[in-house]
């Protein structure tokens, strides 16, 4: 009787572990049905393309973002300081919302109507034919206002859209 149990706890293991293979056997690993990605694949391959893709689609949203925004002629973008050197005599127009500071030289407001630029440091107004006070930012809320170069070398530090005449 106790040779009986044995047999059939034997039989019953030997069964299950051939049904266990044939079953193993019978699943493909990997196919297109039930792919099989391992973590280094993922940390390695997949997530460096995943990167690459990310970084140019945010350069390309960035770039459009840019052109939005608008540039001034030389290139640089409405977020950043440019330094313009101009010469006695040349006018740097500024669109709406263009800011400029005195650095070197003199300067003085061109506008053909008041006011003119505003004073962001000292918070006045700046009228037609007035002096740029050094260091100062100005900023240009309507169109066609300007500043004109009265020294022989002037610069100036502008940020936004403009224009050099």
């Amino acid at each position: 009787m106790k040779n009986r149990w044995f047999l059939r706890l034997t039989v019953l293991l030997l069964i299950s572990g051939i049904l266990n293979t044939t079953v193993s056997l019978a699943v493909q690993a990997g196919s297109s049905q039930d792919p099989l990605i391992t973590l280094s694949y993922l940390n390695d391959t997949f997530m460096g393309e995943i990167l690459k893709k990310v970084d140019s689609k945010i350069s390309a949203r960035n770039a459009d973002i840019a052109k939005q925004t608008g540039s001034n002629i030389n290139g640089s973008s409405a977020d950043s300081f440019t330094v313009v050197t101009m010469t006695k005599g040349q006018t740097l127009t500024g669109d709406i919302g263009c800011e400029v500071m005195l650095r070197i030289g003199t300067a003085s407001c061109v506008t053909p109507s008041a006011p003119g630029l505003i004073d962001e440091t000292s918070g006045g107004t700046l009228n037609n034919g007035g002096a740029l006070v050094t260091n100062h930012l100005y900023m240009m809320t309507i169109e066609g206002r300007g500043v004109k170069a009265t020294a022989d070398t002037t610069k100036v530090l502008v940020r936004g859209t403009y224009t050099v005449a």
